[in-house]
């Protein structure tokens, strides 16, 4: 471990498999790296389809036989709330872990991404006992009823930019739910993964119950996609990759559930609060680093008020800390690789290439020499054709359009092969209730933007996925219906 990491931080670097720590069955390791200073934190052992088998197999296991099936509902909701402590209690600790691997500022691991993961385990402790079927009248001398049963083994395939908060969003239902999974971490940033395992342990989750397999996707990812004993695949990562999964998951006929990615319209109408919706396009497209699939990256602006807004919106962009993520307040960390760096640096030439105007931004921000940054970037002058607003990037920059009209500004906005989220701002709740309901997205913010709460449905339309993860929604993720028929007659 390199020693410009906190001596505070420890993390395993093996893989969890049936409440044990291994090294992975090949011997192979690969480095995880501080996109801050690009020094290697540690070696991770590197999950093959040998090691998913292993995986597979004790989860299994832990599902048909052991404490797990035997559990009693409270005692499980007990363990998911324990689970939400605990993760309260390490908070520092696992926030420092998440920022240091990610890139990401400690204000966002530390305040949002670490209450929130708690928060999603001690939700859906309150659903465990709260899952019920239903008696209905049928035809004839016969009693019918439904049963809500969990899948069994689940494959749980979570992405770089929120580890640790990804991880909750899959494991916390699943498990209220009484499934066991295998969660195969991002390459990038498998630290807090592991580190939850521990949490697991200690709180008492039963061996197998949740086995954490670090490796890459084509390797550890495909065998868990492919696996026949695997019975349910949840998957959030980008669109190429989802449509990989759905065409290897058929194979088997699992069921799938997706979560991808997104070219989030950010409509900004001449009657808002214009201070308040230059907050929010700042906070829409450059919390995270860009690096969120519900990001803000096309924000149209009414004509009337275009010049002003972005004369503001510039302005309070160029105010944004871009620097060292551990400075409580730095605003734009790191982003997560040199590899995603370069696709965006390669996004803002093409910008400049097809004629859009670079307002700022548009160059890397090292530090020191070292790190993986790129200053907040915003084009003007964008046009709806442009890669800039029809591809998802997945960084620091802003693709700005102009509307004339509320049916322009909806025509527009969907415009794209997307539908994850979109935002409006106003002071008409006409307006805002017309645009929410014609906008093709799952999320619809108005005169907001980034709220989320573990209670309520988030997920996509057209290419950005389906499913709905977070709330009671998620619950059907993890459940199969069972129908009962009892014959009555003597």
């Amino acid at each position: 471990m390199s020693s410009a990491v906190d001596a505070s931080l420890r993390t395993p670097n093996q893989l969890w498999i049936g409440g044990e720590w291994r090294d992975a069955l090949s011997g192979k390791t690969f480095p995880v790296l501080n996109p801050a200073t690009e020094e290697e934190i540690t070696q991770v052992a590197e999950a093959d389809s040998a090691d998913v088998d292993l995986a597979v197999a004790a989860a299994q296991k832990a599902f048909e036989s052991g404490p797990w099936p035997k559990m009693s509902v409270t005692e499980r909701a007990r363990l998911l709330w324990r689970i939400g402590d605990l993760l309260l209690e390490n908070a520092d600790e696992l926030a420092r872990l998440e920022t240091m691997n990610n890139g990401k500022p400690i204000f966002e691991s530390r305040q949002v991404d670490l209450p929130a993961a708690a928060a999603c385990f001690q939700y859906y402790a309150g659903w465990v006992t709260k899952l019920e079927g239903a008696t209905i009248p049928v035809p004839g001398n016969y009693f019918n009823y439904t049963l809500r049963e969990p899948f069994g083994v689940v494959g749980a395939i979570i992405p770089w930019n929120f580890p640790i908060l990804m991880a909750a969003w899959k494991l916390a239902p699943a498990l209220a739910t009484g499934n066991t999974v295998v969660l195969k971490p991002a390459e990038e940033t498998p630290l807090t993964a592991l580190r939850l395992a521990e949490i697991f342990e200690t709180a008492g989750v039963p061996a197998g119950v949740v086995n954490v397999v670090p490796g890459f996707g084509p390797t550890a990812g495909a065998a868990l996609v492919r696996h026949p004993a695997v019975a349910k695949i949840a998957f959030t990562g980008s669109t190429a990759v989802g449509k990989e999964i759905m065409r290897a998951a058929a194979d088997t006929l699992k069921s799938v559930s997706l979560e991808l990615g997104g070219k989030s319209p950010n409509i900004v109408f001449a009657d808002a609060d214009l201070d308040a919706a230059v907050r929010g396009a700042i906070n829409g497209i450059f919390y995270g680093k860009g690096e969120v699939c519900a990001a803000g990256s096309r924000l149209f602006v009414e004509s009337s008020i275009h010049d002003l807004f972005l004369e503001k919106l510039t302005e309070r962009a160029g105010k944004l800390l871009v620097g060292d993520p551990m400075h409580p307040k730095t605003r734009v960390g790191a982003l997560v690789s040199r590899e995603q760096m370069n696709k965006v640096l390669g996004y803002i030439e093409s910008g400049r290439g097809e004629g859009a105007r670079l307002v700022c931004g548009g160059e890397p921000a090292p530090q020191n020499g070292k790190g993986f940054f790129v200053k907040p970037t915003i084009f003007d002058g964008v046009r709806n054709s442009m890669r800039l607003a029809q591809e998802e990037i997945f960084g620091p920059v802003l693709a700005t359009l102009e509307f004339r009209d509320v049916e322009d500004a909806i025509s527009q906005a969907n415009q794209t092969v997307y539908g994850l989220a979109a935002a409006v701002w106003t002071r008409d709740v006409k307006k805002a209730h017309k645009a929410a309901r014609a906008i093709k997205a799952g999320t619809v913010w108005v005169n907001t933007y980034n709220i989320l709460d573990t209670a309520s449905p988030f997920g996509g339309y057209k290419m950005s996925g389906f499913g709905r993860e977070l709330g009671k929604h998620a619950l059907d993720l993890y459940t199969q219906v069972k129908s009962v028929w009892v014959d009555l007659n003597d």
